[in-house]
């Protein structure tokens, strides 16, 4: 009896100590994050989404902590889920959650560790956050959400020549489609293999792909809250 009592004292520890481990590596990740208060930034903007014909664009990308953002196509308008809260990480992060280790897996030729948070609230939108953080440079290299409206999206990011100031080069999203909407009044190609339709709605089932390429960033620069009205 003694020897099962003990036994069940280590593994509450072991799996404690785990639990700890995976808190303390968010909360550094999440200290880099607390020294970018906003940014504006230059991107090119490329929409993958079977049933639209949406071209290619260069856009303007502004964010303010903990999570505004504005997107802005001088030529158009730019299609961005509102599940993309992984724009900034520090949106997702700055919420209540259990941190619980989810193993290791390689991301990009990268080892990394998973970590799953898990929302205080159990009647938040947000059901299940996953993350792929490389532990050496402290970086989330790729993050899933899982919400109860919109199913689970991945955003995957490559850090290069901006990584001095904690930022990726390229951010890579995929969503669902299925309950997608245009936005009023606003009409693409609509292509369902056999011809095109204007202001179609889309199928069922389906991934899109939103790719995203800094140009350059202008970090701490104390943008206005009005800019994202």
């Amino acid at each position: 009896m003694k020897s099962k009592y003990l036994f069940s004292i280590l593994i509450f520890s072991f799996l404690g100590a785990y639990a700890q481990d995976a808190t303390t590596l968010v909360k550094g990740i999440r200290a880099n994050l607390e020294k970018i208060n906003d940014y504006e930034a230059d991107a090119k903007f490329k929409t993958e989404i079977s049933f639209l014909k949406v071209p290619d664009a260069v856009v303007k990308i502004y964010y303010k902590k903990p999570d505004k953002i504005k997107i802005k196509n001088q030529n158009g308008i730019s299609l961005v889920p509102k599940e993309t809260v992984s724009i900034s990480l520090y949106s997702l992060l700055n919420s209540h959650y259990t941190a619980l280790d989810g193993g290791t897996d390689l991301v990009q030729g990268i080892p990394v560790r998973i970590i799953k948070l898990l929302p205080a609230d159990e009647n938040a939108e947000l059901v299940l956050a996953t993350l792929y953080i490389d532990t050496k440079r402290l970086l989330v290299l790729k993050a899933k959400t899982t919400t109860r409206e919109s199913g689970t999206n991945e955003v995957e990011l490559f850090y290069g020549k901006f990584l001095p100031v904690g930022l990726p080069d390229r951010i890579i999203f995929s969503f669902n489609t299925e309950d997608f909407k245009l936005p009023k009044g606003v009409t693409f190609d609509y292509d369902d293999g056999t011809a095109k339709n204007k202001g179609a709605e889309p199928g069922k089932n389906q991934r899109g792909r939103i790719e995203i390429t800094y140009l350059n960033y202008a970090v701490n620069k104390g943008l206005s809250d009005s800019l994202f009205k």
